[in-house]
């Protein structure tokens, strides 16, 4: 299976499914005995021929009471069958059922690789780039390239569920997890996590869409309240999770820690039954986050499936019991819990295929797709004069500076609280030994000196004695914990802004590489003629930075966040926003700024950015030119084709990414404008492409639509359409418009 590179926003529902999985059949829940058939009719429910739903209602009519109940919780203890699995303290599986052919589902963590599963130590696997990085290479193909690796290695250490992708916003820079996450964009967010969670499921292996919704912060994340109005919710932070609905059938959904409006989003029967299952037509399940169950019955009624947690507090035995007792359950809450992650299950082949030990990892193969991934993520901001590509001839020394996380190490992401959760990686690539690699395959004897930036005085005199000094610098962005604020810190006993403008003192010709898990405000950046953006780009780290900055590779990310000015520019900047305030002893974050986030906010500010959400140069040239939009008048029920041509006019081969943003009339009380399509192509020197999007009104990104809360559905408005072609949302270069005139 091959995923396309272009992504306009037309995706259809019956396309690009796993498989052919039927739709759920309609039934009613029986009210079993406590004990159910003590000799079940087994071959019900393991043809595989018969419809998945049907299956799955098969299976739960033969349990007894005490199983189904064994069977909506994380158990604890070891695995049997699989020596090593079952870590004592953390456990991540749902224990088996023999006697029903039911096997034990071992769950791993993502999205920084596969991880934080359910054995100790962790088995060897690929350490990725980041999701921010995966969403800065601006092509599907790479994140279904990501999401193969994951799933495959998800299924070699025996595991049944990945848990990722991250789907929530970048709505502030300071959040702890952006680099978990595909950046601001909801459409570019579902994009990528459509093309991703298809890569993982095609192994058989489940997906889960994370954290569902509105947890854009990690500041009291599993208290916190957050309040956001409804046609907000929908057209912003729903957004991609309806796209991972609809269109990538994804098998899981995870309930976020937050109350949104009040209501914890794990007991919330709006988000998880009256959204995800009546106007999306979900047919997994929904599993809390760690311990974001909250409660029994509240819970169960309104529709959470899955208690995640090493061991369960709210969906034990006594307690369910006593619900069932008291009425506030029935059995057939219990059975319809069950039927759908039995129907996720069954989809994906998991009764069918069983996974049921360790098999071999292609390494080498995974290690190609994770450097490649990192090099179309690394992004180059800024390049003056032609500082970079480096070339190697004209270099007889080259100064390594940085704190030894960014310079002196492979930087690998990690997640858990305080970073307890790490990829046990085969190998990590150093920025010196991927540089050193470079200079050695192009035969330069250039001599590259590392110095660890603690005294700027030596880091001075090296940078001053040295051809080129490459400064790397970044931050550490963790899972429960937000930045304080958007410089670089003190790291390593390295003050980064101060050493990179002494460097830049001592040398003109001073390269920066980024390595962070969001925006970063640069007071140096006038100092420095070139910035590359690298994010956190995992074991192949050193190979990659060094590809880009050699022109070993042409750089061809783009940003997938806006990079600001300063942080009173970006939304965020009141304590209301965040990192919120106390209510009746609540932190409540109020999304004031409704619709206006990210390049939204700046752009009806009238804010210049430092870098905005799109942009990205290259080593080369391209010309955008002839737009040509049809038709220029319709109903709002057909497709608006947008084409165009793109052409390479300058040396070497590279890859341009022309993107759509499209203005609603002003009776739809939309932001400036809106990202609705998009496609990266890759052009030899002097070659010429004509490009033809689409922006359907029928696609799940809703491209033409706005949420009317009232009716509670997407709505077109009549008027004019303004569309855009852009290098970034801050660098349109061509325009063209439509009509749509609705009858009433």
């Amino acid at each position: 299976m091959v995923a396309p590179k272009m992504f306009v926003g037309v995706v259809c529902r019956s396309c690009w499914r796993l498989a052919p999985i039927l739709a759920m059949l309609a039934c009613r829940s029986s009210l079993p005995t406590a004990e159910a058939q003590t000799e079940p009719q087994i071959e019900s429910w393991t043809n595989a021929s018969v419809p998945p739903a049907e299956r799955a209602q098969r299976l739960v009519a033969a349990m007894t009471l005490d199983e189904k109940i064994e069977q909506i919780s994380l158990n604890t203890g070891p695995n049997p069958n699989l020596p090593g699995c079952g870590k004592r303290n953390d456990t991540r599986h749902i224990e088996g059922l023999p006697r029903l052919h039911i096997p034990t589902v071992r769950l791993t963590n993502g999205p920084i690789g596969v991880a934080g599963g359910d054995c100790d130590p962790n088995p060897q696997t690929t350490a990725l780039p980041t999701a921010l990085a995966v969403a800065a290479s601006w092509d599907p193909e790479a994140s279904f390239r990501w999401g193969q690796v994951a799933g495959l290695e998800t299924r070699n250490i025996a595991h049944h569920v990945f848990i990722a992708p991250g789907l929530n916003m970048g709505r502030i820079g300071q959040n702890g997890r952006n680099f978990e996450y595909f950046g601001e964009d909801p459409f570019l967010t579902g994009v990528m996590a459509v093309h991703q969670i298809r890569g993982v499921q095609q192994q058989g292996i489940q997906a889960t869409a994370k954290h569902y919704v509105a947890n854009e912060q990690e500041t009291e994340r599993q208290t916190m309240d957050t309040i956001v109005d409804d046609r907000t919710l929908h057209e912003l932070y729903l957004l991609p999770f309806e796209m991972a609905v609809k269109d990538a059938d994804v098998a899981s959904v995870m309930c976020s820690y937050p109350r949104i409006g009040g209501v914890f989003a794990c007991e919330n029967t709006m988000l998880l039954t009256q959204v995800l299952r009546t106007q999306w037509g979900f047919r997994g399940y929904v599993m809390s986050d760690r311990g974001a169950t909250k409660s029994t019955a509240p819970s169960i009624k309104a529709g959470l499936d899955l208690e995640f947690n090493s061991n369960a507090i709210w969906f034990t035995q006594p307690r369910i019991k006593a619900a069932l007792a008291a009425g506030e359950i029935a059995i057939a809450d219990i059975d319809s819990m069950l039927k759908r992650r039995f129907y996720s299950m069954f989809a994906l082949g998991q009764f069918d295929r069983p996974i049921t030990g360790f098999t071999p990892v292609d390494f080498p193969a995974h290690a190609r797709t994770a450097r490649e991934i990192a090099e179309q993520g690394s992004v180059l901001l800024k390049n003056e004069k032609g500082a970079l590509p480096l070339s190697p001839p004209s270099l007889k020394s080259i100064a390594l500076i940085g704190a030894v996380t960014f310079a002196g190490a492979a930087k690998l992401p990690v997640t858990g609280p305080r970073g307890s959760i790490t990829v046990n990686a085969t190998h990590k690539v150093t920025p010196l030994e991927g540089v050193k690699g470079v200079l050695d395959r192009l035969g330069s004897r250039a001599i590259v000196t590392f110095s660890d930036g603690k005294d700027l005085a030596t880091a001075k005199r090296l940078a001053a004695t040295s051809d080129v000094a490459i400064v790397m610098a970044g931050d550490i962005s963790l899972e429960g914990e937000d930045r304080p604020n958007l410089s670089l810190p003190v790291l390593d006993g390295v003050d980064q802004n101060a050493l990179i403008s002494t460097v830049a003192a001592a040398n003109p010709r001073t390269i920066v590489v980024l390595k962070n898990g969001g925006p970063v405000i640069m007071p140096w950046l006038k100092q420095v003629p070139a910035v590359l953006e690298a994010w956190y780009p995992g074991q192949e780290d050193g190979n990659a930075v060094a590809d880009l900055l050699f022109g070993m590779v042409n750089p061809s990310g783009r940003l997938p966040i806006t990079f600001p000015m300063a942080e009173v520019d970006a939304v965020g900047s009141t304590p209301e926003q965040w990192p919120g305030v106390a209510r009746n002893g609540v932190r409540t974050v109020t999304y004031s700024e409704r619709l206006l986030m990210g390049y939204r906010w700046l752009d009806s500010r009238q804010i210049q950015p430092l870098f905005p959400f799109g942009h990205g140069l290259s080593y080369t040239i391209f010309s955008i030119r002839g737009l040509e939009v049809t038709p220029k008048s319709t109903d709002g029920t057909k497709p608006i084709t947008v084409e165009f041509s793109v052409q390479n006019t300058g040396a070497r081969l590279g890859a341009e990414v022309p993107q759509i943003y499209l203005e609603l009339p002003e009776t739809a009380g939309e932001p400036p404008k809106r990202l609705v399509a998009f496609e990266k192509v890759s052009l030899a020197a002097g070659e010429k492409k004509k490009i033809r999007l689409v922006i359907d009104p029928s696609a799940t990104n809703h491209p033409l639509g706005y949420w009317d809360s009232n009716s509670q559905q997407w709505v077109i408005a009549n008027g004019d359409y303004r569309v855009f072609v852009g290098r970034s949302a801050g660098a349109i270069i061509l325009d063209g418009a439509f009509t749509i005139q609705r009858g009433h």
